[in-house]
């Protein structure tokens, strides 16, 4: 009997991660999609994978960064909304922020792919009944934003009290996400 596995990969990019924890330097969107996608696609290519990979759509809407996204689905992969900006305090935005998010991402994606995307993952798994209901009023057909552990909650704590505790993390919003 052959085993069936589902993998995907957040391709969570550098400045992603400097702007939540408040890292100067983020504003310019620095990246390492040229250099890990491709090797990337080659441990896939080799192993005969094909997986979903989570963009964020703040990559997708950057020239340096469409030939990486590009040669992700000419690989065959899915590409899958992983919102826009990449604030794990999704959870905490308004409904209008919320289309925002996905209409801005799913342009970008489009715009490389000639397709929009159909599955959806929040920034640091952030989930709300209100980011719940604008996915199905958008058509998507699936969502992986819980993670049955306690480990995300933990680690989500964790990050934010070990981060600088200034603006740059979402306008005040940071310190309401651990929760």
């Amino acid at each position: 009997m052959k085993q069936i596995a589902s993998l995907s990969l957040d391709l969570d990019n550098q400045w992603a991660y400097m702007k939540t924890h408040g890292d100067a330097g983020w504003e310019s969107f620095p990246s390492y999609l040229d250099m890990a996608v491709p090797r990337i696609l080659a441990f896939l290519k080799e192993r005969n994978l094909k997986i979903t990979f989570f963009i964020v759509g703040q990559d997708a809407a950057l020239e340096k960064n469409r030939a990486a996204i590009r040669s992700i689905y000419d690989a065959g992969h899915e590409i899958a909304n992983h919102s826009f900006n990449h604030e794990p305090w999704l959870h905490l935005y308004s409904r209008d922020e919320i289309v925002e998010e996905f209409e801005k991402t799913e342009n970008a994606i489009e715009s490389i792919t000639g397709t929009r995307p159909v599955g959806f993952r929040g920034p640091g798994f952030s989930l709300s009944p209100t980011v719940i209901d604008v996915l199905g009023e958008r058509g998507y057909e699936y969502d992986c934003s819980t993670l049955p552990t306690y480990v995300a909650p933990l680690a989500r704590a964790f990050y934010f009290i070990k981060s600088p505790k200034d603006e740059p993390r979402g306008k005040g919003k940071a310190q309401k996400a651990l929760w």
